[in-house]
Formats: C-alpha cells, sequence, structure tokens
C-alpha cells in the first residue's frame, strides 16, 4: 500500500464519518451489492481526484468493491478531511492527500496518482486529465476513459476535444439529469448556505444577497437565500438566464451595481475575476464574501489582499480586509468553495445520485470501450433512469407507464 497522509491515528472518527453517509446512500449501496457480484473493474487501476470526504470516500469503497486498485487525491486543499483519508487507507486504498496542502503540495500529490499508472480516471475540475495530458503523456497508453464530475470540468474537456488534445473518453457526469438537475440546484443550495451559515453565525433574513450566476448552482443558491428570508440580486452575462432569474422574482443588475448594496456576495459561475478591484472599492463596510466555484480565481482575493491596508483573521474560517476608505470586506475560506472549504459539502442523498452516475458511468465506458468513438461521451440514458428508479424505488414511490396504446399515439405522427 502506498500513501501520503496526515496521520493515520485518525481512522476511526473518519470511520464513522463514512458509515453515517453510507446509511443513508441507498443507491450506492445497492451498487455496491451489485459490484461484489459482478467486479465490473477487476484488474483495473482507477485514479481518483475529489473532495475528499466521507461521501467520496464511500464512492471509492464502491468503486474498489467492484475490483478496482483505488488511487486517491483530493480536488481541492481545503475540502480533504484528515481523518477521512485516513479512514480510507487503514480500508487498503491507496490515498495521497492533506487538508491545507500548499500549492506544490496539492500538485505532488496529483502526481503520484497518476504515476500509479491509471487504467481509469474519475475527475473533478480536470486536474488528472489536464496533467496526465501535459505532463505524463507515456502513461496516456494505459487509460480506457474516465468520468468528469463538475460543470467546470467539463468546459475544460470541451476546450481539450476542441483542440484535438483530449486522447481518451470522458463521460459528461455533470450533464446528466440525476447529476445537475438535483446535485446542483438542491446540493448547491443547501451545502453553500450551511457553509456561510455555520461559519459566519450571521442571520440571513433582511439582508441583500448577491448571487453570480444563475446556472443551476446558481438558482440552488438564490432559491434557499429567498426561503432565508433574503432580498436576491442575481449578476449574470447570459441574457436569458437573467430574464429567467427576473421571472423567478428576483433583481438582476451588474456586479458593480450590485456591489454598492450587497450584504452577501456569492460568486457561481466557474469563470475568473467575477468579483474585482472595482466592486470591492464600492461595497458597504462589513460585506461577506465567498465563492461557490470549482477554482478560487471568481472572487480575486489576491488583488483584495494587495489593495487591503491590514488583513486579519475575523472569525475562524473568516479573513478581514480593511481598506484605505475604512471599510472592512470578509472573505470565507480563503475564495475556495464555500460549502467544502466551511462545510461538509452537499447532503449524502444528494451525493448519493451523483456518485451513482460516476459509478455506472464508469463501469458502462468499460464494458463498451469497443463501442465509443467520441472523446466526450453523455451519461446514457438509461444510466440516469437507473438512478432515478432506483432512488424511488427506496423512496417507496411507484410511478405510472405506458401503455401500447400510449407509446404507439406518443411515437406516430399521422394519430
Amino acid at each position: 500500500m502506498n500513501s501520503e497522509i496526515r496521520n493515520i491515528e485518525l481512522w476511526e472518527s473518519g470511520r464513522r464519518k463514512i458509515e453515517w453517509v453510507k446509511n443513508n446512500m441507498d443507491i450506492l449501496r445497492s451498487i455496491e451489492e451489485d459490484f461484489k457480484k459482478e467486479k465490473p473493474f477487476e484488474g483495473l487501476k482507477i485514479a481518483l481526484s475529489v473532495h475528499l470526504e466521507a461521501k467520496t470516500a464511500y464512492l471509492c469503497e464502491v468503486l474498489a468493491s467492484g475490483g478496482a486498485e483505488m488511487y486517491v487525491t483530493g480536488s481541492n486543499p481545503l475540502s480533504t478531511q484528515d481523518d477521512v483519508a485516513a479512514a480510507l487507507v487503514k480500508a487498503g486504498l491507496n490515498v495521497f492527500a492533506w487538508h491545507g496542502s500548499t500549492d506544490e503540495e496539492y500538485k505532488r500529490h496529483i502526481s503520484r496518482v497518476i504515476e500509479a499508472g491509471p487504467n481509469f480516471i474519475i475527475d473533478d475540475g480536470g486536474d488528472l486529465v489536464n496533467l496526465i495530458h501535459t505532463e505524463y503523456r507515456d502513461k496516456l497508453k494505459d487509460v480506457i476513459g474516465g468520468c468528469e464530475e463538475t460543470t467546470t470540468g467539463i468546459v475544460r474537456l470541451r476546450a481539450m476535444n476542441k483542440e484535438g488534445k483530449l486522447t481518451f473518453p470522458m463521460m459528461l457526469v455533470n450533464d446528466a439529469d440525476c447529476k445537475h438537475l438535483f446535485d446542483n440546484r438542491y446540493g448547491t443550495g443547501q451545502s453553500v448556505w450551511d457553509g456561510i451559515n455555520r461559519t459566519t453565525n450571521l442571520i440571513v433574513a433582511g439582508k441583500n444577497v448577491v448571487v453570480a450566476g444563475y446556472g443551476w448552482c446558481g438558482k440552488g443558491v438564490a432559491m434557499r437565500a429567498k426561503g432565508l428570508g433574503a432580498s436576491v440580486i442575481v449578476t449574470e452575462i447570459d441574457p436569458i438566464k437573467a430574464m429567467e432569474a427576473v421571472m423567478d422574482g428576483f433583481k438582476v443588475m451588474k456586479m458593480t451595481e450590485a456591489a454598492k448594496v450587497g450584504d452577501f456576495f456569492i460568486t457561481v459561475t466557474g469563470c475568473r475575476d467575477v468579483i474585482t478591484e472595482e466592486s470591492f472599492c464600492n461595497m458597504k463596510d462589513g460585506a461577506i464574501l465567498c465563492n461557490a466555484g470549482h477554482f478560487d480565481v471568481e472572487v480575486d482575493v489576491k488583488k483584495l489582499g494587495e489593495i487591503a491596508e491590514e488583513k486579519y483573521l475575523a472569525r475562524n474560517n473568516i479573513d478581514g480586509y480593511r481598506l484605505k476608505n475604512g471599510n472592512t470586506l470578509y472573505v470565507i475560506g480563503e475564495g475556495r468553495l464555500v460549502n467544502l472549504a466551511a462545510g461538509d459539502g452537499h447532503p449524502a442523498e444528494i451525493m448519493d445520485m451523483s456518485f451513482a452516475i460516476q459509478e455506472l458511468s464508469a463501469a458502462y465506458l468499460i464494458k463498451n470501450r469497443d463501442k465509443v468513438t467520441e472523446m466526450t461521451v453523455n451519461v446514457p440514458r438509461e444510466v440516469d433512469n437507473e438512478v432515478a428508479e432506483r432512488k424511488l424505488r427506496f423512496w417507496g414511490i411507484e410511478i405510472d407507464k405506458l401503455t401500447d396504446v400510449q407509446e404507439k399515439y406518443l411515437n406516430s405522427w399521422n394519430e
């Protein structure tokens, strides 16, 4: 066993966390039973880079139950939980990650996973795929394919594919309905506010909340903010999404204008430089900023540090920046993913669906490797439906089915 973690002695705490989420992840438990019998990953090495907390740990153990030799790292320096990493090592998996890693340590851990020579990659944001294509091209020949979890990662994959740089097929897990419709909307919506509320201990009701980006994640964050009693302002670059936000009952304005009135700012765009110096200088004293997009580039924390006269720790996981105009702005979790840097991430029941898509997509791609011709592959409808059907079954819900007559009617043009 080959690993690089903080402290193996933390494993018991991590195991309790894993067992808790396992008890609340019905679909993954059922898939685990199937994988133990079928062994779809027998003889294969799987490299995984996903936020390393309890739900991800159970994902890894389910893959291992299917015969995979697992090489695991995190996808964010602040989201790795050291006790969970220790529990995975104790269970016999290869883990390279620890909380609060430097940029150099983070890259080294990703490199160690790739150096194992993986046959399959499960990525969250595209770091594994990027590094193997740029610095470990000798390892590409062994890769059958992979899965990508996030919107940001899929954007990177499509850019690579457009330039002809992507050399193996990747399943676009985030685009599956059982992922983005639930994970991005309900998971992000709840976990972002969980991270903000537990970290700030401030009321949301009566405040102005600025949500940058109105994709599925932004919709979830705005919906939960409204439920907490906030007045919600949305900033957007897409006219259709902006119109949708208006019809959902939210105000829409440019960031420079929203900056003047916002109390909480949450970026959810997947882009960079969303909140910059111009906006910082217009913000009211005490404004709180955080990011719910994948990378820590949406709030320009580096520039904020440069223009601030003082930076200090205002509260655990909250940095205060006092500006020349006397106002102080607060940043949660260094501008990294607030729901993981300042919380436990999405609820277990939500990740049950997302990781079920990962598991079944991986098995599908490996089984059909000789038939797949595209480099970016949509999750098959039957995989999406299987996850939904399993979830409904565990909820004890039955739905109607089309009769033969109805099926014929819907598929005919002359009925």
